[in-house]
Parts: C-alpha cells; structure tokens; sequence
C-alpha cells in the first residue's frame, strides 16, 4: 500500500503541508543533547520530514522504499544519501538520532520499534511525528464527514493520536519516551484540499471510479460550505531513547 503514493509523487510533494521545521528540530535537539553525528530518516517520501531532521546537523541517509518518491527527494536535497528500499531490509549504518515523519504505521508492526532500536547508537534518539488532518471549523468537519458517509458508508477513519507513542512505550526497546502536541490552522482552497485527498491511503487503495465519485462528493461539499476551509493540523512528536 505504502508503495502507492509514488503514483503521485508530485502531487505528494506539492499539496501535503510540511512541518514547523524550526520548532520541530529544536525540541528534537533538545531531547538528544549534543549534536548528532549521523541521523537516519526511516520513510523519507519526497522530504517533508527530512526538512527537519537537515536542521540537525550531521550526515543524513534517508531510506525510502518506493523510487518515485525517492526520485523527489534527491532532486529537493541533492547532498543527502538516499537508500532505496524498506526500512525492513535497508542496510545503514547506525545513527545518534533517528527519524520517521507520518510513516511509523506503515511499518512492520511485530519489528519497528526493535529495527528502530537496532538503528540507533547506544543513547540514541527517537523521534517519530507527524500531524493529523482536523477542521478547525466544526460545521466544516461535519459536512466532509457527512460526503465520505454517503459514498463509502462510513466517516473517514482516524488513526489514534497517540498510536506510535503507545507503540514505543509498550515494546521495551526505548526508555524516557515523551509526547509533545501541537497545532496549528492552514486555509486552503478547494482545489488544493482535492489535491491533498489524492495523496491519502485510503484514497489511493480506491479504484479510479471511485476515487472521481468520493472527489466530486468532496467537492460538492465545500462548495456548499463556501469554499475555502481552514485544517487543523494537529501534531504530535514522540521522543525516546534507545534503552
């Protein structure tokens, strides 16, 4: 499945909004201490994530499994080494600081955090985040709610906030694992909030057909709340260190 966003790699690149980069590092920085010497992104995609872990410093391998989304991120950050394929069967070396940007769920479950730990040098960092799609407006959340229920029988699903901190905390490979929220508001017009709903999961498992039905669903539905609507990207950072 994971594989599948490489359909649409540009897409990804230009309609997904990135991260505080700044703020994101700093607290990263913080948890680590001293400045890192290698740092491994797990998951890289076209570089979203790597916008912040290259605030680290140090030398930076990404690992991505799919070449069209590797191919993006070469292309966006020229000096880093890109490692093409899954974190499952990359060979790296290990590094002080090691980061995963709204890719966690799509690895091994039974492995990741064992991988991860693996990964890491002795004390080493941790760091997976992401953010999570919310509407800022609540009448606006309910009528893009109410679009997916008419054309797939049920909301759009919504993964746990807290499912890679739980994760990590429960699997005994790390210690001092923290959970830092966040959020933050983004207007975006209709035809940019259709773009990013092309480069959701659950979107790309549809068949053409009826990705067109659920797009032409989603876009009745803003055009019935007035237009633009306003996300509310809410994140999270999980941090921890290799026990």
């Amino acid at each position: 499945m994971a594989m599948r966003f490489g359909e649409v790699a540009d897409i990804y690149e230009d309609a997904r909004p990135g991260y505080d980069a700044p703020a994101l590092a700093r607290a990263i920085a913080g948890y680590h201490g001293a400045p890192p010497g290698r740092v491994l992104e797990v998951g890289a995609g076209t570089g979203k994530g790597t916008e912040v872990l290259a605030r680290l410093g140090g030398e930076l391998t990404c690992v991505e499994p799919d070449e069209r989304m590797a191919s993006v991120l070469r292309s966006r950050f020229p000096a880093v080494e890109v490692v093409v394929a899954p974190f499952e069967e990359a060979r790296v070396e290990p590094a002080d600081v090691l980061g995963c940007a709204l890719a966690w769920h799509w690895l091994d479950p039974r492995r990741r955090c064992r991988l991860a730990a693996e990964a890491l040098r002795p004390g080493g960092t941790l760091a997976v985040f992401g953010h999570r799609y919310a509407y800022a407006d609540p009448a606006h959340a309910a009528a893009i709610d109410a679009a997916f229920l008419a054309v797939e029988g049920r909301a759009s699903a919504v993964r746990p906030e807290t499912e890679a901190f739980d994760d990590i905390r429960a699997s005994g490979c790390f210690a001092d694992v923290r959970l830092e929220r966040s959020s933050r508001h983004l207007p975006m017009e209709p035809g940019q909030y259709l773009r990013l709903l092309r480069t959701f999961g659950p979107f790309r498992a549809k068949s053409p057909a009826d990705q067109e039905q659920t797009v032409e669903a989603l876009a009745a539905a803003l055009d019935r709340i007035g237009g633009e609507i306003v996300l509310d990207l809410r994140g999270t950072l999980t941090l921890a260190r290799k026990a």
